[in-house]
This record gives structure tokens, sequence and C-alpha cells, in this order.
């Protein structure tokens, strides 16, 4: 009884510590705290201003705290005089205003919930500022002691001891030039590189200099006659010279006219014909008159940015990092999937004897080879075959039952020919089947290795090599089968391949399981990976009615992406995320990083007897529109008849996976080729990529397997809630809005006159440009539907807009406000 006691006392209290941690840590306390904090600035501050006034006034005042008959003269009272007393008179004089500062920084860092590292840095520079200010103005007479406070003058008098009235000068500059430098990261760069470029214009202005006289010196210098040579130069004064002609288009530079000068001028002779005089010859009087000065004006070069502002940002903080919430998070580790031996056992006298048969069936009916080899997989084992010359291969395709028979063997399979061979294929099942184990498939190079955007690790080949694929290439999956050939295990292998490959910043899942038991175990990575709508409990879909608003609100996602990838002017969201990774789209306009989201149908044929068009419609605009946005499909069902998955929706699923199913017509109807009913089951499929079938051995991850992986993510530390899809109105809610002017958003009119200025009365348009919620932009649409300014809901199309101008506009505010 006694243990009981102690048990149950021990209980209490700790449940106790918790309550009060609990309550310590809520977001109440917090705020109460940095309220503390605001108001407690405002009242140092008020009671330092006043000490500044009233200090000499208050000294009585401050041994007779609790004397009522004794009134302070600060404003705050004997509190204020006391703490300003202690802070200014005994502390850091006029330095002690930073602390108030920086308890107004605390409030407001606690109330916006910055990171308490940024505080605390910000107390400890103005700590030091505190103390480098007090210590400086400690040289100050003794009349203004009170600006540097007791700290400041003891400081300033014990350091003068060490090192000097003049050391102490020099040491407080170095330490002012040091935080300058270390604060706010001021460098000497700018200031020696405009140096360079002084000295530069200098140097250049005193060659300009130089060759200005130059010039003018050889101008003032007679031209000298000199006796004819080969290349003499005759004036005539009847026409313009060979030496006038050049001089008129002579462009007015230093260097053309120094040069020109000194070459030419002085050197050039002059023969006059007897019958002209000195006084005849036509000499340009600029050229040999020193009168007139060239005026040079200097043009200065225009300022270029070395960088724009997006590769400034990226090299003061680097690429954005959208994992960076969520740094610590550990992916999980190869040891919580189960191992299996899946050494491939070959039994060299089971191949003999298939082989044997083979050849004989065949022979049985003329058809002879030439060549044959085996490729051993972990199910089945393929056997290639060179027949003679002259044998048609439609009469070995047509052996199919007949060796199936002679090897006593479930699942024949041939393949006439193997593409990009040329040989005839054989599958023949394994006797003693191994085991694909998820460990294999995660573990393998291929996978850990693969740059893609959405690595699957399906399974294992004939060949015995990991099958990885990319699902955002494919970029739609359609899984079929006959119930329990693994379609929910392939699910799971999908699942758990992106679990291990991808960050939860990355991708997204929306999962809807009719059944309700299939996918209830991802429910505990809920914050780290899974996407839904606002204000539902579950992440896992199971409700009819939710799975249509859930696929309505990703068309809504798709068109809001849509016009982020046209703001950006990129072409898919790879291109749009390595933009925004490089700091070039404004996150101020909306832009954000889009993880891409996966969204996993179970058993779509119940959905479509249950919901029909509802259905059917939002999945054809995901199928046809949705790629390039980063929302891809991953739908599951037994048999994809026309009645369950139309044509529409099918022609966007170029890549389908198919179990065993009974007969031929399934096959063709999943695959649009036969093959799938020849399977063996139990995970044997055959993925279709286009024209190429290839066979795989599905990889098995079991239940606990699947439980231990989520148990892991699910203890990590994650995001504070599910990814958020936008809200979804259906048109039954229609608009419950009376068309009431005081109940209108303050925003009304401005929405108004931007789906008047668009033309399209959407939420989405409304969201982005007046930067609202979702819930916000959906109350003002059916304010402005009960206005008369848009029309009703229409699916997934925009509203139309009933007002085509600005006037129409004001005048219909104007009828309604008259009323």
């Amino acid at each position: 009884m006694a243990k009981e006691k102690t048990n149950t006392q021990k209980t209490v209290a700790n449940t106790e510590k918790k309550s009060v941690f609990a309550f310590l840590k809520s977001r109440q306390t917090t705020t109460m705290l940095a309220i503390f904090f605001i108001l407690f600035a405002v009242f140092l501050i008020s009671s330092f201003i006043s000490f500044f006034f009233n200090w000499q006034e208050d000294q009585s005042t401050l041994q007779q705290f609790f004397n009522r008959e004794v009134i302070a003269k600060n404003l705050l009272g004997k509190v204020g005089a006391n703490l300003s007393h202690f802070f200014i008179y005994k502390g850091f004089g006029i330095a002690a205003f930073i602390i108030t500062y920086k308890l107004l920084y605390t409030g407001y860092a606690i109330l916006l919930k910055k990171p308490f590292s940024k505080v605390i840095i910000s107390w400890n520079w103005g700590l030091i500022s505190m103390i480098w200010i007090s210590v400086t103005l400690g040289f100050l007479p003794d009349d203004f002691a009170i600006l540097s406070g007791v700290v400041g003058v003891e400081i300033n008098e014990y350091l003068q001891t060490f090192i000097g009235k003049t050391g102490l000068i020099i040491a407080l500059i170095f330490l002012f030039i040091s935080y300058l430098i270390v604060r706010y990261k001021v460098t000497f760069d700018d200031y020696i590189e405009n140096l360079k470029i002084k000295r530069e214009e200098r140097r250049l202005q005193k060659e300009a200099a130089l060759e200005k006289q130059a010039f003018e010196a050889s101008l003032q210098e007679p031209i000298k006659e000199e006796a004819p040579v080969s290349n003499t130069i005759i004036f005539d004064n009847k026409e313009k010279s060979t030496f006038e002609r050049p001089l008129e288009n002579l462009k007015p530079t230093i260097s053309s006219f120094s040069d020109f000068s000194k070459k030419h001028v002085a050197d050039i002779p002059v023969t006059l014909d007897e019958d002209e005089t000195e006084d005849d010859v036509n000499i340009e009087p600029s050229l040999i008159s020193n009168d007139v000065a060239i005026d040079i004006e200097k043009v200065e070069e225009e300022e270029h940015e070395v960088e724009n502002l997006s590769d400034k940002l990226l090299k003061d903080f680097g690429e954005f990092d959208p994992t960076l919430e969520l740094s610590n998070f550990r992916f999980p580790t190869f040891n919580l999937l189960r191992q299996y031996n899946e050494s491939i056992s070959i039994d060299p006298d089971e191949l003999e004897a298939n082989k044997n048969n083979i050849v004989e069936t065949l022979k049985n009916y003329g058809i002879g080879i030439s060549e044959i080899k085996a490729t051993v997989g972990p199910t089945i084992t393929l056997y290639e075959i060179v027949p003679d010359a002259g044998i048609r291969i439609s009469k070995i395709k047509n052996l199919e039952d007949d060796i199936a028979l002679s090897l006593a063997a479930l699942g024949i399979r041939i393949i006439a020919p193997i593409p990009g061979k040329g040989t005839i294929g054989i599958e023949v099942p394994n006797k003693r089947p191994t085991v694909v184990s998820m460990h294999s498939a995660i573990s393998s190079k291929k996978f850990q290795e693969s740059q893609m955007e959405l690595p699957i690790a399906l399974g294992k080949t004939i060949s015995n090599e990991t099958f990885v694929v990319d699902l955002a290439k494919m970029p739609h999956l359609l899984m079929a089968g006959a119930t329990g050939q693994g379609k929910s295990v392939g699910l799971n292998a999908v699942l758990t391949s992106l679990l291990y490959k991808k960050h939860p910043a990355e991708v997204k899942f929306v999962l809807v399981d009719p059944k309700k038991v299939e996918l209830t175990l991802f429910n505990k990575i809920e914050r780290h990976y899974l996407a839904k709508l606002p204000d539902t409990e579950e992440a896992i879909i199971t409700d009819t009615h939710k799975v249509i608003n859930t696929l309505n609100s990703l068309c809504i996602e798709m068109d809001n992406r849509y016009d982020l990838l046209k703001a950006a002017m990129v072409r898919n969201i790879k291109e749009y995320n390595e933009k925004f990774k490089k700091r070039k789209l404004n996150p101020n306009e909306g832009h954000q990083f889009l993880p891409y989201i996966v969204l996993v149908i179970d058993e779509f044929a119940d959905l479509i007897m249950t919901a029909g068009k509802e259905v059917e419609t939002p999945i054809a605009r995901l199928a046809q529109l949705a790629r390039a946005i980063g929302i891809h499909l991953i739908v599951a069902t037994q048999r994809p008849s026309v009645n369950v998955i139309t044509g529409i929706i099918k022609a966007n699923f170029p890549s389908r996976i198919a179990f065993r199913v009974t007969s031929k017509i399934d096959s063709r109807t999943i695959l649009d080729a036969p093959g799938a009913d020849q399977l063996i089951g139990r995970g044997d499929m055959l993925y279709s990529a286009g024209n190429e079938l290839i066979r795989i051995q599905c990889a098995f991850v079991d239940t606990p397997e699947v439980e231990k992986i989520t148990d892991y993510i699910g203890s990590q530390k994650a995001y504070a809630q599910a990814y958020q899809l936008p809200e979804f109105i259906g048109e039954e809610g229609g608009t419950t809005l009376d068309n009431n002017i005081e109940d209108r958003d303050k925003l009304f009119r401005e929405a108004a006159e931007i789906i008047i200025t668009a033309q399209q009365g959407s939420a989405s348009l409304l969201q982005r440009k007046l930067k609202l919620g979702y819930n916000r932009a959906g109350r003002l649409i059916d304010q402005l539907e009960a206005a008369g300014i848009v029309g009703p809901f229409e699916g997934s199309k925009a509203r139309q807009v009933l007002i085509s101008d600005f006037t129409s506009l004001e005048q219909l505010l104007e009828n309604e406000r008259n009323e």
C-alpha cells in the first residue's frame, strides 16, 4: 500500500510538473511576456527622459522610498526615479537608452516568433555598444559625468592608468572600426577601387594635355620649302587639292590631329608654278594658326551594376533550402526493411529439362532451332531461341499452350520477337521462385544514385536488375489486376520508395482509400508528407463526398500553380523551383517553393460507382494538365473497363502496371495487349511504358515494415500541420450572404475593380492580387455574386463577370446606397 501511495504521489507530481511546463510554453504565456517587455521598455523610456530634468531634485527621495510624504518629481514616481538612478547615474549614462531599445526588440521578436538566437545576438551587440559609448563619454568634464555614468567614468580612469589617455583613444577607435567591420561587414575595397580609378583618370588627363601641347607646337612651326620628290603633292587653285580633301573629314580628336601634324604637316614639300605667287596658294588657315583652341568634351561612361539583385542575394545567403525547416530530418534506415535470402538458385537439371522439352515440342511441329540461351530471374527464366531460316514467327506463337503442356508449367508467355533482338523469348516460371525484398530494391546502387525527380523502385527484372522508374516522367500510373495479386503491395512499394528518397518539403501525398484499411498506416506521417483540405480531421480520405472536394481542390491548386509558372515565365515545376532556389522569384508576389503532389487512389472503380461524373471530371482535368506543375496520379483498380476509366482518362495514363488477370480481354483492357493473363501472381507483373512490355517481380513490402517506417518518420519533428490544399466550396453551397452593404468586406470595392479589370471572377485571382487567404477571397466572391457583379458557380470554370466597366460598377453601387 505504501508503495502504491508513493507511486501515486510521484505520478501526481509529474503531472503537475508537465502542466506547469505546458503552461509556460503555451502561446498565451509567451504573448503576455512579449507585451510585458514592450510596456516595460515604454516605462523605462519615460522614466529616463524625466530623470534628466529632475534628477537633482529627486536625489533626496532615493533614501526615503517608503516614506509616503516624500514625492518624487519623476513622471514614474519613486520607482522611475530609482530605476533611472540605477541605470543612468550609477550605470551607463545616456547609453542606458539602448536597454529600452533591446527590450522593445525582444518583445517584438517573441510576438512574431523570431529565432531566440537573434535576440541573444542583438543583446550581445547592445551591451558592447553601451560599454563603448559610456567609456567614450567618460572623457567629458566632471560637469557632464551624468552622460557617461559611474561605469563609464570608472572604466575610463582605470584604463588610463595602464595605457594613458592617448592609448585609450586609440583603443576606442580600433574597437569602433572593428565593430563596423564585423557587424555591418564594412570593407575598404570600394574606396581602394575608387582611388585606382581616379589615379587612372589623372594619368589620362596628363597624357591628353601633353598631346594637345604637342599639337599646338606643331602648328606654330613654319612650313619649309624643299625640292620636289617622287611623292610631291602639287596644289592647284582651280580645284581642291589632295591635301585639302582629307582635312575636311578629319575627326576632331587629339590623337588624329597630333599624329597628322607630326608626321605630315611639317614635312610636306610645296612647289609653285611660274605663274603663281606664294599668295595664290590655297592653304587652310587653321593649319598654320594657333589662335583657335580645341575644346575637348570629356564623355563619362555610364555606371553598370556588376550583378543583379538575385545574384547578390544568392551570393549573400546562398540558394534557398526548402528543407531548412526540417533540417534535422532523418530518412528511414535500411534495417527497418526485412531481408530475405535472395540468391537465385540455378538448377542445371531443371534448365536442361526445360530446354529439351522446348526443343522437342517445336521439333514435333517441324520447327528447328539453331541456338538457345537461358536467363534466370527471381521467378521467371527466359529462354531465347533463334529458329532456323524460313520459319514463320506466328507459327511459334500459336504453340503457346502446347509448350505449356509439355513443360507442365503455369503461365508460359511467348514474346515473338523480343524488341531490339533477333530472338524469340519463352518465359517459363521457376519451380522455386525467389522473394524480391524491398530492402534489396531500396539499397541498390541504381536507386540510391538515381538523379530522378520522383524515383520508384518497382522490383527486379528477369535479368535480376533493380527496375527504377521516374514518376515525374510517366507522368501518371495506372495499376490493375485481379483481387489478391499484389496491387496493394505495389502501392506500398511506390510510397516506400518515395519516403526513402524525398524530403517532406519536396513531396506530398493525397491518399484516397475507399476500403478504409489499406492506407491507414500512413496517418502517422500526416504532418510530414500528407496533404489535406483545411478543417478536415483525417488526412486519409475515405468518404466519397470528401474525395470530390479534394479532387476539385487539386484542380484549384493546379490552376494556381499554372498562374505562378506563367508569372515566373517557366514551363514546368522543375524550372520554377530551380528559379526560386536561386532567389529570382519574390515571395512577396506570391511565389513559393512548390512540392510535388502524388495523388494515390486505391480501388478507383468504387468511386466511379458511387460518385460517377463528379469524380470523373476533375480526374480527367488532372490527368490531362497536371504533369507540368508536379501533380501526379497513381490509380489502382481491379479492371479498368470503359465505364470505370474513360478513354479521356486512359489516354493520359501511358504508364501502366498489370498484375495477373483471368482473361485476355482484361489484359487488353489494361495494357492494350495480351500477356497479363499468363502471369503467375504473387507480385508478378507487366510494366508498360508505351509499346514495350517489361516483366517485373514486384518488390515485397509487408505491413509490419510499413508500420516501422511510418513510426520512424512520425517520431521526428514535423510541420505544424499537414500541407493545406485550397478550400473548395461546392456548387450546392451557393451564396448564403444577403446583399447587405454593412456586412461587406472592407476590400469589396477593390476586389470588384480587380474582377472587372481582369474580366475573370475567381477566388484565386483575388488571393494573388490582394494577398488574401482562400476563405476571405471566397467570401468576397460570394458578396460579389450577391451584388450581381459576378455570375453563379460553374464548377472548375471561372465565374462570369456581369459588369463590363467601372462606370457600370459606380452606378450599381450608387443605386444600392440610394435603396
